[in-house]
């Protein structure tokens, strides 16, 4: 039996169509921002936070150039001009008024055209007002907990997935079980403190990076305006397992994300608001902590 051109297009878009609702994140997985061999500098701005981060590090940096190239270009010059070949007998010049006052002119107008941009960031990353959501995240040893604070009991642990049980397509000290998922095109707030130890958010490619503090809560945001999977680490060294807690986000249309609270209140919650964070349906990796009560794993 022979099928048409047109039965197999509209086949495909049911296969993809079905693929679609049976994952709602399958949108991420069109673009993967993740580190690369021989990486030379930040990952692809994924964020508006990191396109400014990204901008004021190349800005600064071609001023040290500058300053550094003519600094060079200046020593060369007095090495050659006044080297003791040509002149045995040196002289003495204390004091000249035009060069002591450049010194102090140009150094203050770099530090002011550097200072500026700086600022005016500090506050832009700063600014986390009016977000459309916010999430909760606490860093355990060794996995990240996120607590959607608008959604009644979605509350779930991320734990590295193990390199022996990765699966076509994840990426090994990267990929999670359970990935925080969140909506492009809308300003998500982060709430990030830790259970035990101090840990770090780190999420390079969004230019968000925050301690989780025991006892404190600190706050930063971002705003992703490109469906894609972002990935990050914990860079604090805060144990053994302090390579195991990597951070892999899905960003979806708000449509597929609306889908996804549906699926995870499901799946991770069974409709009930849990006592504690949901434990991730993998096998927990060495490094996962022992039930309460009982002893750490040596």
């Amino acid at each position: 039996m022979k099928i048409g051109l047109g039965a197999c297009a509209v086949l495909l878009l049911g296969v993809r169509l079905a693929l679609a609702q049976s994952d709602p994140t399958s949108a991420a997985n069109a673009y993967v921002d993740a580190p690369h061999d021989w990486q030379m500098w930040f990952p692809a701005a994924g964020s508006p936070m990191q396109a400014h981060i990204d901008w004021l590090m190349q800005y600064v940096l071609w001023i040290m150039a500058g300053v550094v190239g003519f600094v060079g270009i200046l020593m060369g010059y007095a090495m050659y001009r006044f080297r003791a070949s040509r002149n045995p007998r040196p002289g003495h010049v204390t004091h000249n008024t035009l060069i002591e006052v450049t010194w102090i002119v140009v150094p203050t107008l770099l530090l002011a055209v550097i200072i500026i941009p700086s600022i005016n960031l500090i506050y832009y990353e700063a600014d986390d007002s009016n977000p459309y959501m916010t999430v909760t995240v606490t860093g355990h040893q060794w996995y990240w907990e996120y607590n959607y604070n608008a959604v009644p009991g979605l509350d779930y642990t991320s734990y590295m997935i193990p390199d022996n049980e990765l699966k076509p397509g994840q990426l090994r000290r990267l990929s999670v079980d359970h990935p925080l998922v969140l909506p492009i095109g809308k300003k998500i707030r982060f709430n990030i403190t830790s259970s035990d130890v101090l840990h770090g958010f780190y999420l390079p490619s969004l230019g968000v990076q925050r301690y989780a503090i025991p006892g404190t809560i600190v706050t930063s945001w971002t705003e992703i305006p490109k469906a894609g999977t972002y990935y990050g680490e914990c860079n604090q060294i805060c144990g053994e397992g302090h390579d195991a807690m990597p951070i892999e986000i899905k960003a979806v249309p708000m449509a597929d994300y609306l889908a996804w609270v549906k699926v995870a209140q499901a799946d991770y919650t069974e409709n009930t608001v849990p006592a504690s964070p949901l434990s991730s349906p993998l096998p927990r990796n060495q490094f996962a902590d022992a039930a309460p009560g009982a002893a750490s794993p040596r």
